[in-house]
């Protein structure tokens, strides 16, 4: 009998559940020399044993048991996340169809009729357990496959932000040599679009974004970029460009993010007022990113040092955001930042300035 089965696994293990012991007697000799085979005489003990740690590869199921049947022990089987991809072969005298529809619905991979024939047992194990083999080792190189391109894919996540920050952080080289002011701001910023009513992935994707504001600045001549004293309004005007330089520079992108720090780059200098640039837009005409940025980015202006000036304290920053409330800022959001003091301190606290500033 052992040169019918050729090349099995002793390792392999076949549970008998059948309530009647000379069926499992039966079986057991046809299987035992070729696999390790474990036995039940009820559907609640093939359960048990399913679920140990010594879970067997192949389930050989009689149909009619007392108390709890084949098919019912079949489906409360297949529920289970942990025996569900066992193969359920039924053991069975009945072989009408509605029997058998019934039972692969539930799931069953096939149906041994009675009496058995031995070679007949044996190549239909053999059969399911190399068809599970193949699944298993399928499912594994799915999942090994799925976890490579997600740990490639957050390696190009990581890739890209680093790029846009490094992006964000280049026009502030030029006036600012820590950097630190990009990542201030769009800690700020981040805190008061969850505040205002951005979800989480929605406020996290505008801190990724923000540190682009500026960066039509790298379009700005040093001579007034750099510049040590008060601008004239020509030289000033020159500084608005950065808004649609930065905007250029970007350019229109499939990705969301970089169109974010697009939008943001040109409407960052809107005011509520319509008296900012470069559009003049009024009160929401200009995008909710804009009048976030726009909060984060002036009060961290006000509370840094600059060569013209020193940093405001936090009280008199928050005094002017407060008195601007409908003026400069969206009067919602500035009322909203104002209420964030002890979330502000801490990241004041946790990115300050170690060197100061050489330039505007």
């Amino acid at each position: 009998m052992k040169s019918s089965a050729p090349d099995q696994n002793p390792k392999t293990t076949v549970l008998i559940v059948d309530d009647i012991p000379e069926n499992l007697y039966v079986l057991q000799r046809i299987l035992s020399p070729f696999y390790r085979v474990q036995v039940a005489t009820n559907g609640r003990t093939a359960i048990k044993i399913a679920l140990s740690a010594n879970q067997p590869d192949l389930i050989l199921l009689d149909v009619m048991m007392p108390e709890l049947d084949g098919y019912e022990t079949c489906r409360l089987l297949k529920q289970q996340e942990r025996t569900r991809d066992i193969p359920i072969l039924f053991v069975t005298a009945k072989a009408e169809v509605e029997d058998e529809t019934k039972g692969f619905e539930l799931g069953a991979a096939d149906y041994l009729v009675k009496p058995i024939s031995p070679p007949v047992v044996l190549a239909r194990v053999r059969t399911h357990l190399s068809i599970h083999d193949q699944r298993k080792l399928l499912a594994d190189q799915v999942a090994l496959r799925t976890a490579q391109l997600q740990i490639r894919n957050m390696e190009l996540e990581e890739t890209r932000q680093e790029v846009i920050r490094q992006l964000g952080r280049a026009s502030e080289y030029r006036d600012n040599e820590t950097g630190l002011h990009v990542v201030r701001m769009s800690h700020y910023v981040y805190i008061l679009a969850l505040k205002s009513g951005l979800s989480e992935p929605e406020a996290n994707q505008l801190m990724q974004a923000a540190p682009m504001h500026d960066l039509g600045k790298i379009g700005i001549p040093d001579h007034i970029l750099l510049k040590q004293g008060k601008l004239t309004p020509e030289e000033f005007d020159v500084i608005k460009t950065h808004t649609g330089i930065g905007y250029e520079i970007i350019g229109p992108q499939k990705s969301e993010l970089l169109n974010l720090g697009r939008q943001i780059a040109l409407t960052h200098h809107e005011k509520w007022n319509a008296t900012g640039y470069p559009g003049k837009l009024r009160g929401e005409e200009i995008p909710l990113v804009g009048r976030l940025v726009a909060v984060g980015d002036v009060f961290d202006a006000l509370t840094s040092i600059r060569p013209y000036k020193k940093a405001w304290t936090l009280d008199d920053a928050l005094a002017l955001i407060e008195k601007e409330a409908g003026e400069h800022f969206d009067p919602r959001l500035a009322k909203i930042f104002i209420g964030l003091k002890p979330e502000l301190v801490k990241i004041m606290e946790r990115f300050q300035e170690k060197e100061e500033f050489h330039g505007r």
